[in-house]
């Protein structure tokens, strides 16, 4: 049975059932918390927390999602994989556990011409929490499966909740036997690669608080309302329904598994075993079919390679794909080859990685050229360090290799084996100590960030008083009631003079940042108080929060106040607002449609506006943007808002921001009609003209296959402007010419300064190569080390000084010599320290001397034995540092 046929039933059989069925999410996460979508019930989270009131009772989804923890793992096993699609049921109060173990069980068994999956219900195990006994005599009723084949486990594998005070609940786990060839007897407590798990079901029933741990925590109580929560890995079922032995040899993976057998002429034979000789090639290829299909999907949905976030995922699977093809010998670019096989094994369920395929195409192969790129300027510095590493006859250090991948991109792997060709072994052990300590780092970044599931108990139990009616689409300025106040998480009775509080209305005119737009500032006053408020949040749906201050008198927690938004300002963001929409459509009026809207910010006067693009702007295309966006200005076009439905809104082609999460009903921006149409909750000005002006500061890359233009409009346009004919004034003041030749004159002027500084860069070698002969006589004996101590002055940069240390290393000959030039470049000085082999015998290091150096100069340094630099911030301190290194090598 092939996955679309698969994910079909899923969604029929529970569309029988009284099931909404909801189309996948964005893999792109909205959750704060998550960089990616990485479970089928991520989406309904606020609905299963009770943050929002569910549209529907019952519902289905077959959701794309994205994980990449145990990333290592991918290729090794029959069940890790990067990218997988979660077929979930859910009932948010409705029914139970009883009918979610009939629906399942009747699902997995029902004959496949009578529309199930066909599983013989002798290969299931099922497994339930320890001391969820309701669970068990409901499996043993509803389905026939004996006492035997149902196993109990603990909190740790049979436990849901969120990490956090909330919602909690045992979980019951289905499990496919494969049979005696895949490991012994005795259920998922026995062997979990021969029982493979297909479906959890999660009974969400208790309110949990004090939470110690995963598995150490308060229950409270019983939710008022429970709820299910299923979960079946669709890849798994169609491992078992496909007859292949693991997820990466189903229908939407083996194409891309196959191509790699053919570009690389090596032989696929679903090796599983390490020892196995066919093991190595195979995980390879394996991982090359995972990785390939994860970056499709992400692109698809809008994900650009990057150094940072969902970008560096992103980057980090095209690049192991590419390296473990490297390693199965193809060297030249292979996703030309291999995305076209993902893409044709996926369209089928998802069409859009077709239809956008040029975009995605596009993205993907730009990020393998530059890393076929960054493996040869990689190989050329791993080369360099190789040199010297057999030349000192040590392994390759673990800083060397580090750097190769923190800063080349370079893979470990790689690393090893080129090493490897050239005889030198690798401190791997250095490597991974410093990789451990950077995701500590990292890990530690990301905890202190981390705020997705924080306790909203405070807001939620404000939105239980009605939601906050928004009015500043008609109006800036009205009466309303206070709901509440928090401070510091807390609700509080009242506020007085200095307090930092947030502050929740019944209505409001005030904005809530949202869409790109930032949020409205103003005031709100009452009988005896004035607030200041300082931002606008939402943290939960229907719910404005402003942040403010109160600067006089004292606000009560029921008062009732005139909130009035600053006027100027929200003027000011609007036309930003309005100018992105003017940008984005006239980048698709010059560039095409596939320069489609990845991000933006709008602010008073300011805006910046992300877009899909492989290349920078030329300057007569900015120029074109920027004049088609002040022709719309002109022309005085008409900004019309209407609400309709999200289907509605599609069908008249508005466009939809990736990875955004829209309800069933939108609003839509229309500026003269069809020419710019975009669903969008942001507020606008009436007509274009309302703008003023718009003024492109400029273009860049913000990640490979995404480009970003910012822009101010109105006044600040205006300001802009007048500043840069003030400086091209003042400039042809200054050269003497008319503003038409000032270009000419400014390149002509710095052609001038570089042959100067060239010039003078020569003289300054010239100077220094001279000098080495003098220097020589000038060494001192340090307890038997002759050491040349030199301060070369104002030098160059560091080469410099490099090129002048070593130049008198080889004139003080074999016997014992140490060389230590200091200079001054840029304001700071250098110090570079060189031994040679007799020196080194004698117990001098470069490496330790530089750094006791650079501690002096008020800076740091490092290096090897032989050769070593450091730096600091004080130029003053050369001379002591010089002395000190006399000083250590007499004393050492």
């Amino acid at each position: 049975m092939k996955s679309q046929e698969i994910t079909k039933r899923w969604v029929d059989f529970f569309v029988n059932k009284g099931h909404t069925a909801v189309p996948s999410a964005s893999l792109v996460s909205s959750d704060p918390s998550l960089l990616f979508t990485v479970a089928g019930m991520v989406p309904f989270i606020p609905y299963l927390t009770a943050r929002e009131e569910p549209p529907y009772s019952r519902a289905t989804s077959v959701q794309k999602c994205i994980r990449t923890g145990d990333i290592e793992e991918v290729g090794k096993t029959a069940r890790h994989g990067t990218f997988f699609q979660m077929c979930g049921n859910f009932s948010f109060g409705d029914y139970f556990k009883e009918d979610a173990i009939k629906f399942a069980f009747e699902l997995l068994t029902t004959s496949v011409d009578d529309g199930g999956y066909g599983l013989p219900a002798e290969r299931l195990w099922v497994t339930v929490y320890e001391e969820d006994d309701e669970a068990k005599e409901l499996w043993l009723k509803n389905t026939g499966i004996p006492a035997e084949r149902i196993q109990r486990m603990g909190k740790a594998d049979n436990y849901w909740s969120t990490g956090q005070p909330g919602p909690a609940g045992p979980c019951s786990e289905i499990y496919y036997d494969r049979g005696p060839a895949y490991g012994i007897e005795g259920g998922p407590l026995a062997d979990e690669t021969r029982y493979v798990e297909i479906w959890n079901l999660v009974f969400m029933q208790y309110q949990i608080e004090n939470v110690r741990s995963k598995v150490d925590f308060d229950i409270v109580g019983e939710l008022p309302q429970k709820n299910i929560d299923t979960g079946l890995g669709m890849e798994r079922l169609a491992m078992i329904l496909q007859g292949v032995e693991n997820m990466y040899e189903t229908d939407q993976v083996r194409p891309v598994i196959d191509k790699a057998a053919e570009l690389s002429g090596r032989e696929y034979t679903s090796a599983e075993s390490p020892e196995d000789p066919h093991h190595t090639d195979d995980v390879r290829m394996r991982v090359v079919g995972d990785h390939i299909r994860s970056a499709l999907m992400l692109i698809a949905d809008g994900v650009a390679p990057s150094n940072e976030g969902r970008g560096y995922v992103l980057r980090r699977l095209i690049r192991r794909a590419v390296r473990a093809m490297r390693l199965l010998g193809v060297e030249k670019a292979c996703l030309p080859e291999l995305l076209p096989a993902s893409r044709d094994a996926m369209k089928g369920v998802y069409p859009v990685v077709e239809t956008d395929f040029a975009r995605i195409s596009r993205i993907a192969y730009a990020e393998e050229r530059a890393f076929l790129r960054t493996i040869a300027s990689g190989t050329a510095r791993l080369e360099d360090a190789v040199a010297e590493s057999k030349a000192a006859g040590v392994p390759l250090s673990g800083a060397d290799a580090f750097a190769l991948h923190d800063t080349y991109g370079f893979p470990i792997d790689l690393t090893l084996e080129m090493a490897e060709e050239a005889g030198l072994k690798v401190d791997e052990a250095g490597f991974r100590a410093l990789m451990l300590e950077q995701r500590q780092r990292a890990q530690a970044d990301a905890k202190g960030k981390k705020g997705g599931h924080a306790d909203l108990s405070a807001y939620q139990e404000l939105l239980g008083k009605g939601e906050t009616v928004f009015t500043g689409y008609d109006e800036l300025e009205g009466e309303a009631k206070v709901r509440g106040i928090v401070s510091a998480g807390r609700p509080v009775a009242h506020a007085s003079t200095g307090e930092e509080i947030e502050l929740v209305l019944n209505e409001t005119p005030f904005y809530a940042e949202a869409g790109g737009q930032s949020a409205d500032t103003g005031l709100i006053t009452g009988d005896g108080f004035v607030v200041e408020v300082v931002d606008v949040q939402r943290p939960i749906k229907g719910l404005s929060v402003h942040k403010a201050i109160v600067r006089e008198g004292e606000i009560a927690s029921d008062a009732l106040v005139r909130a009035a938004v600053d006027r100027e300002r929200r003027h000011a963001a609007e036309q930003a607002h309005t100018g992105t929409h003017i940008v984005h459509a006239a980048l698709h009026q010059i560039l095409g449609p596939e320069a489609t809207q990845r991000g933006s910010y709008n602010k008073a006067g300011y805006l910046r506006f992300d877009f899909a693009w492989g290349e920078g702007l030329s300057t007569a295309t900015r120029s074109e943007i920027e004049e088609v966006s002040n022709i719309a200005i002109r022309n005085n076009y008409r900004v019309d808002t209407k609400v309709m439905g999200l289907a509605e809104a599609k069908a008249l082609g508005a466009m939809a921001l990736f990875g955004e999460n829209y309800g069933s009903e939108v609003r839509v921006v229309e500026i003269d009609g069809a020419w710019s149409r975009e669903l969008c909750g942001g507020t606008h000005v009436a007509n274009t003209s309302l703008i003023g002006s718009l003024s492109l500061l400029g273009e860049q890359s913000v990640g490979s296959g995404n480009r970003r233009v910012e822009a101010f409009v109105g006044l600040d346009a205006f300001r802009h402007l007048a500043a840069e004919r003030a400086l091209v004034s003042e400039l042809t003041d200054l050269l003497k010419v008319p503003s038409g030749q000032l270009a000419d004159r400014i390149s002509s002027t710095l052609n001038k300064l570089k042959a100067t500084e060239k010039e003078l860069d020569r003289l300054r070698k010239e100077q220094l190569t001279a000098a080495a002969a003098n220097l020589v006589g000038t060494a001192k004996d340090a307890a038997g080390v002759r050491v040349v101590a030199h301060d070369a002055g104002q030098v160059g940069g560091a080469d410099d000084l490099r090129n002048l240390a070593l130049d008198l290393r080889n004139r003080l000959g074999s016997e014992a010599s140490t060389v230590a030039v200091a200079g001054v470049s840029n304001d700071r000085p250098v110090i570079l320290i060189a031994t040679n082999e007799a020196a080194r015998e004698a117990g001098v290091k470069a490496g330790v001397l530089v750094r006791l150096a650079a501690g002096i100069l008020g800076g740091g340094g490092g290096g090897k034995d032989d050769v070593a630099q450091g730096g600091g911030t004080d130029a003053g301190k050369v001379s002591e540092a010089l002395t000190a290194v006399v000083d250590a090598i007499a004393k050492r």
